[in-house]
């Protein structure tokens, strides 16, 4: 006799649970969706936030409560072509490990996205250094090399198919870890420094500074500054310089109203006094003319040297500032330690940390006769400029070609009527990048 296996039967409450699992995976699985990608907007959006949190980390505060699309930042930019007859762009320039991010918007535009995978991280700062080192030397023209290729890099990738078309004459350049010193006039297209074709600004974040524009009026100045220290090298031209910037304000033609000033120099140049002129009044723009360093580390390394003190950078934003009245720092002996990420944080968020719309400060070193020339030339263009930027533009146009109408350098005088020292305060030119193109615009170019 043969047996047949009886065919296997499972009670139907059985079935039921053996089935639930399957069941519950056909019915939950379609819920499980991949992760969606990132649209281009949120790319930008979270590159800003990044970019906002490094400075909030390095000055231990928050700095931002508003954070703009592309699509309105390209909107805010129309605005304010409309308003100053300019026409502005944006390039963020982030360095990767493997590459170098870019990314363009002009007034109304979409955000243009280019990606350099021939220019890595270490290539990229190997550039940058030999660009700083030989930019920062009075002479010769060995920083031509790195100038071109990284202008091929920022400005070439865009320039004939983007910023030309779009007539583009102002830049704000938002740069990444690596690129914050950089001396952005000085890049060079083998026939022009960029500084001939555009107003300069760096940036820490678009959503970081005051998108406001109110044309340049005549307002208050305090100039402040020191010409002798106890242990560092002496400016024999800040007397000049402070009383030559009050005189280029005063003087400027066309206004109904003029320029008031206060200064305040050597011996007086106290906290105390500094803090107390802060607080008694409102100042349009203050100039401080005395040694500066952004130095490595946290903020309270940096510092501006005044007559019986260091003003770190972290105490900056405990002065009486009569915000948001103030539209204007001005740090005409600054020295930064490029290379450094701290260091560098600290000089592009010179004006976040004061809380002024704009600021202008130096790289390097600048001497003493180009310090002088620089900044007469500066507020000398400032009542006639649509913007800051501009003023500051045509400044270090002067100096490049030799046209430096605000001060005569070859009879430099001090304010006692002496002929002073002009084998230290003149040179026979200031057209060299070393003189001009460390004077950076920080922050608002309007």
């Amino acid at each position: 006799m043969i047996f047949l296996p009886r065919p296997l039967t499972i009670p139907r409450r059985s079935l039921r649970w053996l089935l639930a699992p399957l069941a519950c995976l056909l019915v939950v699985a379609p819920t499980y969706a991949m992760p969606q990608e990132l649209t281009l907007s949120q790319k930008v959006v979270n590159m800003e936030l990044r970019l906002e949190s490094e400075y909030e980390t390095y000055f231990g505060e928050d700095l931002a409560e508003v954070t703009q699309p592309p699509e309105e930042i390209a909107t805010t930019l129309a605005r304010i072509a409309d308003e100053t007859g300019t026409s502005p762009a944006v390039l963020w320039a982030i360095p990767r490990t493997d590459h170098l991010h870019l990314v363009l918007i002009t007034p109304n535009g979409e955000p243009i996205v280019r990606d350099l995978y021939d220019v890595p991280r270490d290539l990229l700062d190997k550039t940058t250094e030999q660009f700083h080192r030989h930019i920062s030397r009075p002479t010769g023209r060995a920083y031509m090399p790195a100038a071109r290729k990284l202008h091929d890099w920022l400005i070439g990738t865009y320039e004939e198919e983007f910023l030309a078309p779009a007539g583009i004459d102002t830049l704000l350049v938002c740069s990444g870890d690596g690129l914050r010193g950089l001396a952005l006039s000085a890049l060079h297209d083998g026939q022009q420094f960029l500084v001939e074709k555009y107003s300069l600004t760096s940036i820490p974040a678009f959503n970081l500074i005051d998108t406001s524009y109110d044309p340049i009026e005549p307002g208050n100045l305090l100039a402040m500054g020191a010409s002798e220290f106890t242990d560092l090298a002496p400016l024999p031209a800040v007397p000049v310089e402070l009383s030559n910037i009050a005189w280029q304000l005063r003087t400027a033609e066309g206004r109904d109203r003029i320029w008031q000033g206060r200064s305040l120099l050597n011996q007086s140049f106290t906290l105390d006094n500094f803090n107390t002129l802060l607080g008694r009044q409102s100042y349009d723009i203050v100039h401080l003319a005395t040694h500066a360093e952004f130095k490595p580390g946290r903020p309270d390394n940096s510092y501006i040297q005044l007559w019986d003190q260091r003003l770190t950078l972290e105490e900056m934003s405990n002065l009486n500032w009569q915000l948001p009245n103030l539209e204007l720092l001005v740090l005409s002996a600054c020295e930064t330690a490029v290379g450094d990420s701290n260091a560098e944080l600290g000089f592009a968020g010179l004006a976040l940390r004061a809380g002024v719309k704009s600021a202008v400060a130096s790289l390097w070193d600048v001497s003493d006769a180009g310090t002088l020339a620089l900044m007469s030339e500066f507020y000398h263009q400032i009542p006639n400029s649509v913007t800051k930027a501009e003023a500051l533009r045509q400044a270090q146009l002067n100096l490049l070609r030799d046209n430096t109408q605000a001060v005569d350098l070859s009879r430099l005088q001090k304010s006692d009527g002496a002929i002073n020292n002009t084998d230290v305060l003149s040179t026979d030119s200031l057209s060299h990048p070393f003189y001009w193109a460390g004077f950076s615009m920080i922050s608002s170019p309007w």
